[in-house]
């Protein structure tokens, strides 16, 4: 296998920045006009997709053929499954309290604000957490047994995401479930699903690029980024302190897993959401 293409690859990190960009720029702009930021939820998965397309075309010529179309047929696959999902279950409702809380604090423009605390601040991320994107479509050779592990670890990773989704999606249209806890299916295993999964999609795809040991260590902060995000930043961490003083969390809390899935422990009420 010859060397990695780093005069190939540095344009690309400045290509993939700009395409970040002009998602959240639009973003920004539809979201300024409908006067609700919560959109900005459905523009990070359409981010990594935008990422991973131009990639593609910039990376041909230099990378593997089937490994580089690999790569962007699943992040698309993930990115634009997470921003229907986000779409649909956010139809019909106001702002999210979370940038609710967050506008609050703008001192002078919540727009202006907005534009530099989500948006931008997400487009980077985008950016920095597909690394691994980008660097696999510029590695040479065709995909080895780890990057085949890659794909299999990504496919662990959506089933759960879009199996977790579609159980809490049922049990909150049935009203006989209102006030209660979801405790079935996948979410008896981990209270987390969707976070698990994310956490196996981005670590899948990490292994995409390890055939290039070059590619490997540009594009290993993006799972170690994204793994802190889920479980310590805006995922797990913030969902269970706004849920903390629901009746019935804490003997969910009890009896099942925080992040990696295992049998449900005994014992304990079916609570009250």
């Amino acid at each position: 296998m010859s060397g990695f293409p780093w005069s190939a690859f540095a344009p690309n990190l400045a290509l993939s920045a700009a395409a970040a960009l002009a998602v959240m720029l639009v973003t920004f702009a539809l979201a300024v006009r409908a006067g609700l930021h919560r959109i900005v939820d459905v523009a990070w998965g359409i981010g990594f997709t935008a990422v991973a397309l131009t990639t593609f075309a910039a990376s041909a010529g230099h990378g593997d053929p089937v490994r580089r179309l690999l790569v962007t047929v699943l992040t698309a696959a993930w990115g634009l499954r997470l921003a229907v999902h986000i779409a649909r279950r956010g139809r019909g409702h106001g702002e999210d309290p979370r940038y609710e809380a967050l506008l609050a604090k703008a001192q002078g423009s919540r727009n202006a604000y907005a534009l530099r605390m989500v948006y931008l601040l997400q487009g980077a991320l985008v950016w920095l957490v597909s690394l691994p994107v980008q660097a696999a479509q510029y590695v040479p050779g065709r995909p080895s047994f780890l990057a085949w592990a890659g794909v299999a670890l990504w496919t662990v990773g959506v089933g759960f995401e879009a199996v977790g989704d579609a159980q809490l999606a049922r049990f909150r249209a049935d009203p006989g479930n209102r006030g209660r806890i979801m405790d079935r299916g996948l979410w008896s295993w981990t209270r987390h699903p969707n976070y698990f999964g994310d956490f196996c999609v981005w670590w899948g795809l990490f292994l995409l690029a390890c055939d290039s040991p070059e590619a490997a260590a540009v594009s290993v902060v993006s799972p170690v980024v994204m793994s802190l995000l889920l479980t310590r930043g805006s995922g797990k961490r913030l969902l269970e302190r706004h849920m903390a003083d629901r009746p019935g969390y804490a003997e969910y809390r009890a009896r099942t897993s925080g992040f990696l899935p295992r049998p449900p422990q005994r014992g304990g009420e079916r609570g009250r959401r």
